[in-house]
């Protein structure tokens, strides 16, 4: 009890400190959603606990759902040099990382940001300009052994190509959650 209203003080801050994120959205409405709903508070943590300081970005009247991504200002901390998938962490011969992106978002019960998404976020604000993050990539791509990221350079937004198995210091992933 102690953890989750820690977390919804968490939370109620960034909003209130970031409402151009969320324009013409109340807190309260989003917190009565938090509160009747355990797990995705307990995903909110997660995304919280590993640096990517969740904040609420769009609303969908139509399912009456509140959408967070991660804002943190770079990839989160904790979500950083693991590669794209379980199927290119188990290709991997040497130097595994200790996890992949989608295992980590399925675990935490979140979704890797899509390329729509991550355009939107970086309209809210520049993320990404000293790292990279994993989005979500079609499966005509994947099938070939690659994956997508994003980043901000010179301000414009780069989406780029990889193999699925390569990871890096500074490339994690950025996640989004349905309330």
């Amino acid at each position: 009890m102690e953890q989750s209203e820690e977390l919804l003080r968490v939370l109620q801050d960034r909003f209130e400190k970031h409402m151009y994120r969320h324009e013409g959205m109340d807190w309260n409405a989003v917190q009565t959603k938090l509160k009747a709903n355990t797990k995705k508070q307990w995903s909110l943590y997660e995304m919280e606990k590993t640096d990517g300081e969740p904040d609420v970005v769009d609303y969908d009247r139509d399912t009456n759902e509140y959408l967070f991504y991660d804002c943190a200002k770079e990839s989160p901390k904790g979500r950083r040099k693991i590669c794209y998938d379980r199927e290119a962490l188990d290709a991997r011969k040497k130097y595994k990382p200790e996890n992949s992106a989608v295992d980590m978002a399925e675990t935490m019960g979140i979704d890797l940001l899509t390329e729509e998404q991550y355009r939107h976020l970086q309209r809210l604000e520049s993320v990404d300009l000293k790292t990279s993050s994993w989005i979500k990539t079609p499966a005509a791509i994947r099938k070939l052994g690659g994956a997508l990221f994003c980043d901000c350079r010179y301000d414009t937004v780069f989406v780029y190509h990889n193999g699925a198995d390569s990871y890096y210091t500074a490339r994690g992933f950025r996640g989004s959650l349905k309330v």
